[in-house]
């Protein structure tokens, strides 16, 4: 694979930078960061698919990293539910990543859209789903016997393809764990980390990854991941959730765009 930065125009740096510094502030509130961010990096002459999927993996680790921590400090995810979740999300995005290297995204691109949909009517029609305050109390067992077996179908998701990823486990969270949106941010930060670094352990090795590039976006992406978890703590799960749908929305149109168009 040759040196992708070499091969862009003046302009491209600048566009692939701020559509990273975009994805990584709208990773860190809802996730789906990606709905920006890979398809910029599709734009880049002689970027196969599974190419730009590993690259932009490389940019989303540095983001989600920063963002984790910023959001860690700040709400206290409850760890006995993220740790686990993350490890099983890990092994999910390993196996998402194997899947990739062989199909078309396109392959799945139906069935994700059907569940985008039905998240999008789903968080619509519950407004108090993610409200402010955690809602019914639920155990530790419970919580995790709903999310473990959630993370590693997300993780696998997040392995195959990518965008969405944030917003799927951020209502799956609220839903399954009870939390509030911001709570549910928090913990999706971290499973969403682990994911990415799942992938990486198949892409690396393959030689997937254009370095320079991915560190790149990764810089800007850290930037908005920055910003946008400051942000989701000051202003709290009421706006989480109207960029949550904003971010599912945006995603229904792209991928109903893709497989009305071919």
């Amino acid at each position: 694979m040759t040196d992708a930065l070499s091969q862009l125009p003046w302009w491209g740096p600048v566009l692939l930078i701020g559509a990273a510094m975009l994805a990584g502030w709208v990773d860190a509130v809802v996730g789906g960061g990606g709905l920006i961010q890979l398809p910029a990096l599709m734009l880049v002459p002689g970027f196969a698919p599974v190419h730009a999927i590993a690259t932009n993996k490389v940019g989303s680790v540095m983001g989600t990293t920063v963002s984790s921590l910023t959001l860690y400090r700040r709400v206290r995810p409850d760890l006995r539910i993220a740790a686990p979740m993350a490890m099983i999300a890990l092994s999910g995005a390993f196996g998402g990543a194997v899947v990739a290297s062989h199909l078309p995204t396109s392959v799945f691109t139906p069935v994700i859209l059907v569940a985008l949909v039905a998240v999008l009517v789903f968080t619509l029609s519950r407004p108090t789903i993610g409200a402010d305050e955690d809602s019914l109390e639920l155990s530790l067992g419970a919580v995790l016997s709903r999310c473990v077996p959630f993370g590693a179908l997300v993780g696998f998701y997040d392995g195959v393809m990518g965008p969405g990823t944030g917003s799927f486990l951020v209502l799956g969270i609220a839903v399954l764990a009870h939390q509030s949106f911001l709570h549910a941010t928090a913990t999706t930060k971290i499973v969403n980390l682990a994911t990415n670094v799942g992938a990486l352990l198949f892409f690396i090795p393959q030689g997937f990854v254009e370095w320079r590039l991915g560190i790149l976006i990764g810089v800007a992406n850290m930037v908005g991941g920055y910003i946008g978890a400051r942000t989701a703590v000051r202003l709290g799960s009421r706006f989480v959730r109207v960029i949550l749908i904003v971010v599912v929305t945006a995603l229904v149109a792209k991928l109903g765009w893709q497989v009305i168009h071919g």
